[in-house]
């Protein structure tokens, strides 16, 4: 297979898992927040973002990190998981971010394909010459 095509395959695994944290995150806006410096617990969501790694043969790789700080605490006195102030801990999950990181990784997942298409055609034209 074309070294183009492994490149633009790891983009696309890149974008796709780019994609799905960030739709994670915008899903579990609402969800209970972690308390600051304690371990998650059952049903308490932490957030993530996406670190891209450059691999040495070429290519990148998605690593999903937990966000710094994972949650913020809002004053919901209505809420079911408040204190007894009135205070709830939320995802530090900012949806307009999480609208763009979207429209990025779509676009560049775009891109990815763009290139294997190009490829496609490259190598189609390569052997019509040849025959």
């Amino acid at each position: 297979m074309s070294p183009i095509f492994n490149l633009a395959l790891s983009g696309l695994a890149a974008q796709s898992k780019r994609f799905e944290v960030s739709a994670s995150n915008v899903v579990n806006l609402r969800s209970t927040g972690v308390q600051p410096g304690a371990e998650p617990r059952d049903g308490e969501f932490v957030p993530r973002q996406v670190a891209l790694k450059s691999l040495a043969g070429g290519g990148v790789q998605a690593i999903p990190v937990p966000v710094d700080p994972a949650s913020f605490s809002v004053f919901e006195p209505g809420a079911p998981d408040a204190d007894a102030k009135g205070f709830a801990n939320r995802p530090n999950v900012q949806l307009e971010r999480e609208l763009v990181n979207q429209i990025d990784a779509l676009r560049n997942y775009q891109a990815n394909l763009k290139v294997i298409e190009t490829e496609n055609r490259r190598l189609g034209d390569l052997l019509n010459l040849i025959s």
